[in-house]
């Protein structure tokens, strides 16, 4: 059964994990598993303190040379009707200021954070599009 775009942004914002699709200006996907906090139509995650393998992230490098991104979160359970997906379809653009909101709103999700660095920039996702679905019986 497809979600209503409030039965979508409720499910997102529940869900404590989620995966950013971005791809680079050639197309070339990269997908990684984020935090994030949700505000509306507004997605925003941080780039913490925990070890990266590079302090240049793919994530961002794309974001730059293509704004459009996916994030999808789910839930999986071995009784299929508890599954369900929902994804948030977008523009990203990455903050280097006035982060103290966004860092505040992630901090309060996630009490983790109290001992991670949130020292890093900040993404906003503005979703263009919120689609979903969960299983409904045969």
């Amino acid at each position: 059964m497809n979600l209503s775009e409030l039965e979508c942004r409720t499910s997102f914002a529940a869900a404590r994990v989620a995966r950013l699709a971005t791809a680079d200006a050639r197309g070339v996907p990269h997908l990684v598993p984020i935090t994030f906090a949700v505000e509306g139509d507004r997605l925003l995650f941080a780039i913490d303190a925990k070890p990266k393998s590079s302090v240049r992230l793919r994530r961002l490098r794309n974001i730059e040379e293509n704004s459009q991104v996916s994030v999808l979160t789910d839930e999986y359970d071995e009784d299929w009707e508890q599954l369900w997906w929902v994804r948030a379809d977008g523009r990203a653009r990455v903050l280097t200021r006035d982060l103290d909101g966004p860092r505040r709103l992630l901090r309060a999700r996630y009490p983790q954070y109290a001992d991670v660095a949130l020292d890093g920039p900040v993404v906003e996702i503005t979703v263009l599009r919120w689609s979903g679905w969960r299983y409904a019986g045969s």
